[in-house]
Formats: structure tokens, sequence, C-alpha cells
């Protein structure tokens, strides 16, 4: 008899590490955030969520994960 396979679904969204265009403090957020996301240091709003994808205002450095 032979085995069959199990799919495992990956998910879509990640970890991101995000540089501050105003201070370039590195920090990192979700690539799906439901809530706007602000700087740690200076407080610059740096993800709008948008429903799906969020919008990411500053430079994306990597994913994590």
């Amino acid at each position: 008899m032979r085995k069959s396979r199990v799919l495992i679904p990956e998910p879509k969204s990640r970890f991101v590490r995000v540089k501050c265009p105003n201070c370039n403090n590195e920090q990192v957020v979700f690539s799906d955030a439901t809530f706007p996301v602000r700087c740690l240091s200076c407080g610059t709003q740096l993800v709008y969520p948008t429903g799906g994808k969020a919008k990411i205002v500053g430079e994306e450095l990597r994913q994590l994960g």
C-alpha cells in the first residue's frame, strides 16, 4: 500500500526588518499588520494597514524567518 503525502501550507506573511526614513532606526514589523506601526524613537508611521498586505513606508532591509 502506498502512503499519501499531506501537504502543509506555508504562510505568505513574514516578519520584516524596516529602516525608518527619518532617524535610521531599525525595527521588526509584520508584513500583514492590521494596526499602524510607528517608529519607537521618532514616532514616524512606518506601516499603514490596507486590509491585506500592509503598506511599508520605510526601507525593507530583509525578511526574517
